[in-house]
């Protein structure tokens, strides 16, 4: 797949996949949760509605893991938070470590997160098996 070297700040994901620019291969990883309240689970943290969330249900760090059957190639990974909905919950900091399993991940670099309009991590094309998403902060995710 060819794609651009960099995806605009603020791009419409959905927008970006229709145009052929990016590729959503969410699907074909198996995603997990540290903990979760229900009905607030991977369902909801993946059904590109903006009204349902994924909401931890235990203490931190809260964490996302997304695992594939095999090395893939990720260039960005999008994430929507809405800091005007529930600013108590949004996290301000989210890290991102990827590897080929869970005892080599590294982080490619903590971020402060633009809350208003969602966030992209770039990742350079890195081919991985394994992408743990780390909230430091509180519960939401969105």
């Amino acid at each position: 797949m060819t794609t651009p070297n960099k995806t605009p700040p603020g791009a419409d994901p959905k927008q970006l996949e229709r145009t052929g620019t990016v590729r959503e291969i969410g699907s074909q990883a198996v995603w997990s949760l540290s903990s979760c309240k229900p009905g607030f689970g991977v369902d909801q943290l993946r059904d590109d509605n903006l009204e349902t969330y994924w909401q931890s249900d235990g203490s931190q760090p809260h964490l996302v893991n997304i695992q594939f059957r095999r090395k893939t190639t990720v260039k960005t990974l999008c994430i929507y938070a809405d800091y005007k909905s529930d600013e108590s919950y949004t996290p301000s900091k989210i890290s991102v470590r990827v590897g080929n399993n869970f005892h080599n991940l590294q982080e490619i670099r903590p971020r402060e997160q633009d809350i208003e309009t969602g966030s992209e991590a770039e990742f350079s094309h890195a081919a991985v098996q394994t992408i743990l998403l780390s909230q430091p902060t509180e519960a939401l995710l969105r």
